[in-house]
This record gives structure tokens, sequence and C-alpha cells, in this order.
């Protein structure tokens, strides 16, 4: 089917900046929307930011103007730019897709496996 293979996470001071990437394989004919979504201990999992496949995008309003979520579309990668974090933002960051393969007729969501992001004080 689809898998979501996300890396760039790590431990970082406040003011600095990170890097996501998350990667689909499988038998994918077509994305939707791919993005990103946080839990932080003890809270329910938030979006973060999505892009749609005709481009469009959404952010939090916490995040704006700070993280930025661009796609390849050649390598079915999505990747977020994380710009003047916050101790707010240590959280656990999944990558999202919702992606049609092969043998499906429909769009399914997926989920990566999680990579954490801790911001320092």
């Amino acid at each position: 089917q689809v898998q979501l293979v996300e890396s760039g996470g790590g431990l970082v001071q406040t003011g600095g900046s990170l890097r996501l990437s998350c990667a689909a394989s499988g038998s994918i004919v077509s994305i939707n929307v791919m993005g990103w979504f946080r839990q932080a201990p003890g809270k329910q999992r938030e979006l973060v930011a999505t892009i749609i496949s005709g481009g469009s995008i959404n952010y939090r309003d916490s995040v704006k103007g700070r993280f930025t979520i661009s796609m390849d579309n050649d390598k079915n990668t999505v990747y977020l730019q994380m710009n003047s974090l916050k101790p707010e933002d240590t959280a656990v960051y999944y990558c999202y897709g919702n992606v049609k393969w092969y043998g499906s007729s429909r769009y399914s969501d997926y989920w990566g496996q999680g990579t954490q992001v801790t911001v320092s004080s």
C-alpha cells in the first residue's frame, strides 16, 4: 500500500531551526493532501500545516510566519521548515497523507511513525 517515513527531528534551542521531511512510498496513484500534525504529552494531536495537491496551504495560527510547508511532487515528499522554534513547539510530529494507491478506488489516510522535536529554553 503506502508508507510514510519521516526524518529530521531532534533537539534544538529556542530560536533555532529544524527541517522535517516525509517521503511517501508504495504503489501511489495520486496524492490529495499531505501535511504535518503534532502531539505534545498530555495533549491531543493537532494540525500544524497541510498542502493540497492544487497548491493550497493551511497553517495553524501559532506557527504562521515561522513554519513553511512545501512539497516535491516528483519525490512524493513533503517538508516542514521550522524557524524561530519555541519550547511550546515541542512535540512528536506526525506526517499525514491522503493518498490513492493502485488497487484502491478511493483516497485513504496514512500516518508516519512520528519524529520527536524538542525545543529547549
